[in-house]
């Protein structure tokens, strides 16, 4: 898989017409930096306001995926996202004078043929991806919808869909590969049953539909009539019933053609997660609602995942780096103002401690005897001990400083502390040690949670001798 982020090589404008607006709009993308990711921006609007493609924006998936952030709203952008993500392009800004992306022929091709003539280059920066390790799963039994991922060492997706009809029954389609997307996946278009289609046209809500930018399928008889009708609305001369059940505005790329286009658009919709999937995708009827509820249960397990990393997982069979002796060599303080145990691991930028908390502790006595509770005071002085380990371990005779915590800031106490909690004490320099000053950013956990957290600045200073 790719391992650097990538960009386009220059600017590219496409033009086409909403498909609900029917307005003409015009997208332009342009290249953007490393760690920029996909956003738009609404020229058309005073000030220019920028929105990005980010599922916690998304709030509409009736007909299409809309994101709104701050009063901006754009819809309809799951073919550029899915275009984006099939040629693997991490960072683009798009400008677009318009507040619905242009429909051209339903697909995902015109929009691809656009990117690959501005050219693609790699950047500097490692791509992330977020990986899959644990099964995850959306599933609504209403409309017998399943979206399920899989860990896997690469990307693909898997698509069934079935929508119980003479013309249109069970489709399968399936991605390896990015490489084939382009060709395999991009060129599939948007389908509607004929009677969709008189609903939305009755209810004047695809001012910018016609027959060249979406399969039609007909489900029922028709009488000649209503194709009349149609022919008349979309300035056609005739209008008939194909042999496939479809009408004869277009011939099919694809026999499976639908269900390729459902996997393009769980390939839009997922990316708006913010980073490309390692991992199997396999969707059962999926449609833009699933695809961004399921979107947003992979965006909350990669909260966790990134929380659950930051864990520092120690192995207590193994010594200490240094033990209760080697601390109190370390530090001046002593029980029972001595509150750390022992110290895993310590470098030039971070330390990992360790302190048992049991009933004994002399604080336990006076504060919530009834229900004991570690005061939060001296979580942060517990805190604070590690920090100065790691500050005196970057001289050659930590025994001739001291250590003065200078001040606190965006101090949090998330869970109580209590008898028989082990704490594990993580600080990371958030900048080098300039002058014997330093500034740490700390964290108290218990088990997988965060108990206690803040920034800490310290100086450490020779002591004075007689």
């Amino acid at each position: 898989m790719i391992t650097k982020q990538r960009t386009i090589n220059k600017e590219v404008t496409l033009s086409g017409a909403g498909l609900h607006t029917g307005k003409m709009v015009t997208m332009k993308f342009i290249p953007a930096a490393a760690d920029h990711g996909v956003v738009f921006c609404r020229v058309d609007l005073p000030e220019k306001p920028l929105i990005k493609a980010d599922i916690d924006y998304v709030i509409d998936t009736s007909r299409g995926t809309t994101i709104s952030h701050k009063g901006v709203t754009l819809m309809t952008i799951e073919h550029t996202l899915a275009a984006l993500a099939g040629l693997e392009i991490d960072n683009v800004l798009i400008e677009i004078d318009a507040e619905e992306t242009p429909i051209l022929d339903g697909s995902a091709a015109q929009i691809v043929d656009c990117l690959q003539r501005a050219g693609i280059r790699e950047q500097e920066e490692d791509r992330a991806y977020y990986e899959i390790n644990n099964v995850q799963r959306y599933y609504n039994a209403e409309r017998k919808t399943e979206i399920i991922a899989l860990p896997y060492n690469g990307f693909k997706v898997s698509v069934m869909i079935d929508y119980a009809t003479e013309v249109l029954n069970t489709q399968n389609a399936e991605l390896r590969t990015m490489e084939d997307f382009p060709t395999q996946i991009a060129p599939c278009r948007t389908f509607v049953f004929l009677h969709e289609l008189e609903y939305l046209l009755n209810n004047n809500l695809i001012k910018g539909g016609d027959l060249s930018n979406a399969i039609v399928f007909v489900n029922k008889m028709v009488e000649q009539d209503e194709l009349d009708r149609l022919a008349f609305l979309f300035n056609k001369p005739s209008v008939e019933v194909k042999k496939e059940g479809i009408l004869n505005n277009l011939d099919l790329h694809f026999a499976n053609e639908p269900a390729r286009h459902k996997l393009l658009d769980v390939i839009g919709d997922t990316s708006l997660i913010g980073k490309p999937i390692k991992g199997h995708i396999i969707a059962t009827r999926p449609g833009h609602s699933a695809n961004t509820e399921f979107a947003r249960i992979l965006r909350k397990q990669m909260k966790i995942d990134k929380q659950n990393a930051l864990i520092p997982h120690i192995d207590t069979s193994r010594p200490p780096q240094y033990d209760i002796n080697d601390i109190k060599r370390m530090l001046p303080h002593r029980p029972p103002f001595l509150l750390v145990d022992k110290i895993y691991e310590v470098s030039e930028t971070h330390v990992i401690g360790m302190k048992n908390v049991t009933m004994n502790e002399s604080f336990f006595v006076g504060h919530f005897p009834d229900e004991p509770v570690m005061p939060g005071v001296l979580q942060i002085e517990a805190m604070a001990q590690a920090g100065g380990i790691l500050i005196l371990s970057t001289v050659p005779d930590p025994e001739n400083y001291v250590t003065y915590f200078l001040k606190l800031e965006d101090v949090k106490f998330r869970k109580k502390v209590v008898p028989g909690d082990t704490m594990i004490f993580k600080l990371d320099l958030v900048e080098p040690i300039r002058r014997g000053i330093c500034h740490m950013k700390g964290f108290v956990y218990v088990g997988d949670k965060v108990v206690t957290e803040g920034d800490l600045f310290a100086q450490i200073i020779k002591k004075q001798t007689n």
